[in-house]
């Protein structure tokens, strides 16, 4: 049994979801020319991309791109002067007191993974685990996360940078504020203005409605291809929320086909 068979069984995922080796092709590079990624973006407006389809979802439907969606990150937060570099935005994130979540935190969660990738997958805020360890993704859900990026062909050390939209864990694990969210909106603007990633991966109905400045559930919101600030993006569900919610796996699993063929096809090679 493949590694990637091993994985798939160990989320849940049986035989039937098993991919097919043109779904994800040969590894990705771990840079890419924005340009040519925005290029791509252009050409695929004009047409439908189709999800593989599966005998888990008969009824998947096609994925069509959208028009750009306005973003709770307004232009007006992106920093108009020349970036601060990525330590002294790590250093101002660790030392950050804009809120009242500072005086409960044990430590802020900056990121993790590679700050030249082009996949970049946002979270909501940190947990419990999160905030000790001061990494996103621990525990069970990472586990999962983990498992997931590997049956897709990906490192998450190296092919995919982690954040969150809130860096400081709400007491209880409650849903931030809007106060709270406007004070740390732009460290997350400045990490996509550094990382410049091809795609965005959005988990959790927090971090897809924050960034899609929507209220629509992941369940219309998924499946389609979104974009912020001009990055495609892709909505799907939050590895906790599947640990809780099994049958949900399958559909995941699918978001994750989907932005992988995504990918690929933004990256190919572009010819005039």
């Amino acid at each position: 049994m493949s590694r990637r068979s091993v994985l798939l069984e160990e989320m849940g995922l049986g035989p039937d979801w098993q991919a097919k080796a043109t779904w994800f092709g040969s590894p990705q590079p771990t840079q890419a020319e924005p340009s040519h990624a925005q290029a791509r973006l252009a050409e695929l407006d004009t047409r439908t991309i189709d999800v593989p389809a599966t005998p888990a979802l008969p009824s998947a439907r096609q994925t069509e791109i959208t028009a750009p969606a306005t973003s709770v990150l307004p232009d007006a937060a992106l920093p108009s002067a020349p970036l601060i570099t990525w330590e002294v935005l790590q250093q101002s994130v660790a030392n950050c007191t804009r809120c009242q979540l500072s005086q409960t935190r044990t430590q802020a969660v900056f990121g993790r993974g590679n700050p030249h990738a082009r996949w970049l997958l946002i979270g909501e805020a940190p947990g419990e685990q999160e905030d000790k360890q001061g990494e996103p993704f621990v525990g069970k859900a990472g586990q999962l996360l983990d498992n997931i990026l590997l049956a897709c062909g990906l490192d998450r050390n190296n092919d995919a940078y982690i954040a969150n939209v809130l860096k400081c864990r709400p007491p209880g694990n409650r849903n931030p504020s809007r106060d709270e969210i406007s004070c740390c909106q732009d460290y997350l603007a400045q990490q996509i203005q550094h990382i410049q990633p091809t795609l965005i991966v959005a988990l959790g109905r927090f971090a897809v409605q924050t960034l899609l400045n929507t209220d629509q559930s992941i369940g219309k919101l998924r499946g389609t291809l979104h974009q912020y600030q001009g990055i495609p993006l892709i909505a799907t569900f939050h590895p906790a929320y599947l640990l809780r919610n099994l049958p949900d796996k399958s559909k995941a699993w699918q978001d994750f086909v989907f932005a992988k063929r995504t990918y690929q096809q933004l990256s190919a090679p572009h010819h005039d």
